[in-house]
């Protein structure tokens, strides 16, 4: 079912109402997602685009075999001062994320086919790194463990000339990963989506993988301010 952006737009308001007067508690679980279109009367196509608009601006976190929850302040915080873009005069921050959104897809699925367990443990022991650096407050480190994940997916997968690409831009990627982590109220969302990701490799699932980085790379870009169109949603409504 197609699903319709004003519909959506404004399912993604009443929920954000209904969190702001704490129908849907700070840190709790949303409804599932068929009772929440039932009670907002909407289809599940048009929900799932109100959520993913929510979850670009923080508002709400998914937990892979958990749901999707409140943000743990709420969305009450006002942001907080996100350091501006220091590429401005030689790299668009719009253009970082696209290039990202295009290679990194790939990668994605060209990993799934040819990872192993060690990968995986290795993946998986980053993400944890990641998480103790972001609860610290570190997100210096938490950037450079969140680019060495994109590379080492990028290795696994084998393509020589993307990774050298990716390395030899490192200074201006790490700089478009370090600010999603200002999004207040999302500081554990880029953790929470390279789980997303780990499972999907785990799962041996070539499509799932590259849609949970997909998820990742737009999701990412939102809570750093920028919305690019990606093509996706119509494919999605037409299948």
């Amino acid at each position: 079912m197609l699903a319709s952006p004003a519909v959506a737009a404004t399912a993604a308001r009443l929920i954000q109402q209904r969190i702001a007067d704490g129908t849907y508690a700070a840190g709790g679980l949303l409804p599932s997602q068929r009772d929440l279109a039932e009670q907002l009367g909407i289809s599940r196509t048009s929900l799932r685009e109100a959520l993913s608009t929510l979850q670009g601006t923080g508002l709400v976190i998914p937990r892979p075999g958990k749901g999707m929850y409140v943000a743990e302040d709420g969305g009450q915080q006002p942001p907080a001062a996100s350091p501006a873009w220091k590429f401005a005069t030689s790299h668009s921050l719009q253009d970082v994320y696209q290039l990202r959104f295009a290679v990194e897809n790939f990668t994605a699925r060209l990993a799934c086919l040819v990872i192993e367990a060690d990968d995986l443990a290795a993946l998986r022991a980053n993400a944890q790194a990641m998480r103790a650096c972001i609860d610290a407050g570190d997100f210096t480190q938490a950037t450079q463990l969140d680019f060495d994940f994109h590379m080492q997916i990028i290795g696994i997968a084998g393509n020589q000339a993307i990774a050298e690409i990716l390395r030899n831009s490192a200074e201006v990627m790490q700089e478009s990963q370090r600010l999603p982590f200002y999004k207040r109220g999302a500081r554990h969302a880029t953790y929470d989506e390279h789980m997303a990701i780990i499972e999907a490799l785990a799962q041996g699932n070539p499509a799932l993988a590259q849609q949970a980085m997909t998820q990742h790379i737009v999701q990412a870009a939102q809570r750093a301010g920028v919305h690019f169109p990606t093509g996706l949603e119509a494919a999605s409504a037409a299948t």
